[in-house]
């Protein structure tokens, strides 16, 4: 199994709980395991009955396990504060104040959480070597593809700036008479090592979730997770990402023969739509169906959670 394990999905079909699940079962056999939280709506600390932060923390009671929920508010306001030191420094003091404003609208656009996680996100992947296993519980669907495309997209971005500003930097020197203007070397030129330091870091990340990934979506028994499941297949695919397999959570638990009642009634029928609903993820999507789990009357944690965990059917 990849070194890094993600699990995305819709809001609400219990990507942590699945997530939880599974580096749970990496820390019973002995991995070295880290969970990262991207999801703003972080559910990790319920799960485990203990409160965490965005640095890995040992979990109380189980051996191997540690977990790091990821704010994106806090990452934000430290990528906001990074960019404008690194902008300011290479900037006429005239153009600091523009420049933060500019960069301060940046940051209020829809993306902005995705970009501003990117670097802590691959920080976790750069740090990766107490771990045998680190998997990530992401944010919904929407915010997920936003986040792994960034590495394809931004490179090509990334590119283009830095060919334009050695371009300029060039026409520059060549315009410099004398010692009438300071020479720029293109060695020493701070915005082309920045750029050179981003083009790298997109390589890195690009590299690293083709070759030392896996991805799993946790889908629902319902038409609008089927449909958006089926949305974040393609999307992964665009990217040359291929989702390994699907993990179906909320199954409703059919009752007894004798249940003849309301209740035994409304069951039988629900269970019996969401038996099409499994068959169309069986017979219609190619990644496998990897986890069939009904849902519990109490929340999945301790005991329940191992029990989850033996029936994902992902390796460790």
């Amino acid at each position: 199994m990849e070194r890094f394990v993600f699990f995305g999905g819709k809001g609400g079909v219990g990507k942590t709980t699945m997530s939880s699940a599974y580096g749970l079962k990496c820390a019973r056999s002995g991995l070295e395991t880290l969970i990262v939280s991207t999801d703003p709506a972080h559910s990790t600390a319920d799960v485990f009955d203990q409160e965490f932060d965005d640095e890995p923390r040992p979990v109380q009671g189980i051996d191997n396990l540690s977990v790091m929920e990821i704010d994106p508010d806090e990452e934000l306001e430290r990528h906001l504060m990074e960019t404008k030191r690194a902008m300011g420094d290479q900037v006429s003091p005239a153009m600091v104040n523009e420049i933060d404003r500019q960069i301060e609208m940046a940051h209020q656009t829809p993306g902005a959480y995705e970009a501003a996680l990117f670097d802590r996100f691959i920080d976790v992947m750069r740090d990766a070597d107490p771990y045998d296993r680190i998997v990530f519980d992401t944010s919904p669907t929407g915010g997920t593809l936003r986040l792994l495309s960034l590495p394809k997209f931004l490179h090509g971005w990334v590119e283009r700036l830095l060919h334009k500003r050695q371009q300029s930097v060039k026409l520059f020197e060549r315009a410099a008479i004398g010692n009438q203007e300071p020479r720029r070397m293109m060695e020493g030129d701070p915005i082309i090592a920045r750029l050179q330091e981003r083009k790298e870091m997109f390589e890195f990340a690009n590299e690293t979730l083709q070759e030392e990934a896996a991805f799993y979506l946790v889908v629902n028994p319902d038409q609008l997770s089927i449909r958006e499941t089926r949305r974040a297949i393609d999307g992964l695919a665009d990217h040359g990402l291929t989702v390994r397999g699907l993990a179906v959570n909320k199954l409703t638990p059919e009752p007894d023969d004798d249940e003849n009642g309301r209740g035994g009634r409304f069951l039988r029928e629900r269970v019996a739509t969401e038996r099409e609903r499994l068959e169309e993820l069986h017979g219609t999507f190619d990644p496998p169906v990897v986890a069939e789990i009904e849902t519990r009357v109490r929340e999945v944690k301790g005991s329940l959670l191992d029990e989850v965990a033996a029936e994902l059917d992902v390796a460790v």
